[in-house]
């Protein structure tokens, strides 16, 4: 037994007026703001809404199934002609936003190459001058004034650092 298709096609025509063209400019760019949509599910909710269905009786959206027809042949050359430039711009842009961000990054390397040269230098001069007060001995120095503040002598004496062992053998030094 042969089944027909339950699938009803009506048709919408669009006149010459200036209120269908209008209508027919805002339901093209609101398909092309919504590619995933067609315009028989752009119609159905339409439908929907001025018949005021309840939103909890309408179906859910169902994805639009692939279409199986072939378009002419001539209609596929303007088809992909403008898909190439489709792609084309597409290429465009993404390699100017490609480089700018190839700048940026290429900028931000510098500058942290030059923060990390500034902070090599900083650390060079941290190790001379802690190596350089490491290695000059502590020195004390004594003032030693006489009676009539005539004379000043400045004894230098090297650090000495008291190692217990000798200090308590030395007790018993000082005992023997």
């Amino acid at each position: 037994m042969f089944q027909w298709s339950k699938k009803v096609v009506k048709s919408v025509t669009f006149n010459p007026g200036v209120a269908d063209e209008s209508l027919l400019t805002l339901v093209e760019s609101h398909l092309e703001k919504e590619p995933e949509k067609t315009f028989s599910d752009l119609c159905k909710e339409a439908l929907w809404q001025s018949l005021c269905v309840p939103e909890s009786v309408r179906p859910n959206p169902q994805p639009p199934p692939p279409s199986t027809t072939i378009p002419a042949a001539g209609g596929l050359e303007p088809q992909i002609a403008d898909l190439q430039s489709q792609l084309a711009d597409l290429e465009e842009r993404f390699f100017a936003n490609t480089s700018h961000r190839l700048e940026m990054m290429e900028r931000h390397l510098m500058q942290l190459s030059q923060q990390v040269a500034q902070l090599g230098m900083m650390v060079n001069k941290l190790q001379v001058t802690q190596t350089s007060t490491q290695s000059q001995p502590v020195v004390e120095v004594l003032n030693n004034t006489h009676t009539n503040n005539t004379t000043t002598t400045a004894a230098v004496t090297p650090p000495q650092e008291v190692d217990p062992l000798i200090s308590r053998l030395s007790q018993y030094l000082d005992d023997f």
